[in-house]
């Protein structure tokens, strides 16, 4: 009988990652906060609060219009003061069910912030069509940002919110998109991946990025297996500063390739920029 029940406990033990990975956590959905102190962030945008919503993938397993429903009302929720969608809205994985960006873009309509809801493309838009994905948003009224930048205001805040195109499959211009600022006012950049975060220059006082999901499985004491990144673990997950530059990667809603994520849950992130020195709060 001992023997019968050390068996069946070492099956569970097996079997909890993959079930976890597979079918629970991807499924799963929660706000998570930051603080971050960006570089000659003004006090007048103290406590500005950026909800980032990236690598939706929506009709990949687990993440269906149902769900995008229900990221919208946490999104709302939170009652961010600036909404950016990073990119990579359709299905990378080809399990699941295709969902037309028309579809996706009807949903994310009902998003709202008093300093807009901002988009840019990332490689997998542009791969099923970038076009579609482009006219899907414009006819819902959320401006797609490729490589252009816009000031925003709002009473004493006031920065340039600074779009930048896919490092795989578009332009990318950092320099053209930089020569569209005219003023001394700081700069919020947001791409979707954040390998580009090398060529970005100081002049930019946080790049928010997505694509790499964190890896969307993370090894305890060994790390996180695959990152579709030239740099690794280096621009996996969250805040990193280098050079005195600052970025911020967030993990992700959706699945690629394969529909798992173990200790990497989906999530909408939810970014405080302070106006001091202190560093993240949260790592």
């Amino acid at each position: 009988m001992r023997a019968r029940t050390l068996v069946f406990a070492a099956i569970a033990v097996a079997l909890a990652p993959p079930i976890w990975g597979f079918a629970i956590e991807p499924a799963t959905l929660r706000n998570e906060d930051y603080e971050i102190a960006p570089p000659d962030w003004p006090e007048g945008c103290d406590g500005l609060r950026v909800a980032v919503l990236s690598d939706l993938h929506v009709g990949s397993p687990w993440n269906g219009l149902d769900k995008l429903d229900r990221i919208v009302a946490l999104t709302q929720h939170a009652d961010p003061d600036l909404i950016l969608l990073g990119g990579d809205y359709v299905r990378g994985v080809r399990a699941g069910r295709f969902v037309p960006p028309n579809e996706i873009a009807a949903v994310l309509r009902q998003l709202s912030a008093p300093l807009g809801v901002w988009a840019v493309l990332g490689n997998h838009d542009w791969w099923f069509g970038a076009p579609s994905v482009r006219a899907a948003f414009d006819a819902v009224g959320i401006p797609i940002l490729e490589d252009s930048a816009t000031r925003v205001q709002r009473g004493a805040c006031s920065f340039w919110l600074a779009g930048i195109s896919d490092l795989w499959e578009s332009r990318h211009d950092i320099a053209g998109t930089l020569a569209q600022i005219t003023d001394s006012a700081p700069v919020l950049a947001f791409t979707h991946n954040p390998d580009l975060f090398p060529d970005i220059p100081a002049r930019i006082s946080l790049t928010i990025a997505g694509h790499t999901h964190g890896g969307q499985v993370y090894i305890p004491f060994w790390g996180r297996p695959v990152v579709p990144s030239r740099y690794g673990e280096r621009y996996a997950i969250g805040h990193v500063v280098e050079g005195g530059r600052h970025l911020f990667v967030s993990p992700g809603l959706g699945t690629s390739i394969i529909p798992v994520r173990f200790l990497v849950p989906p999530e909408v992130s939810l970014l405080t920029l302070r106006a001091s020195d202190a560093r993240t709060a949260r790592p």
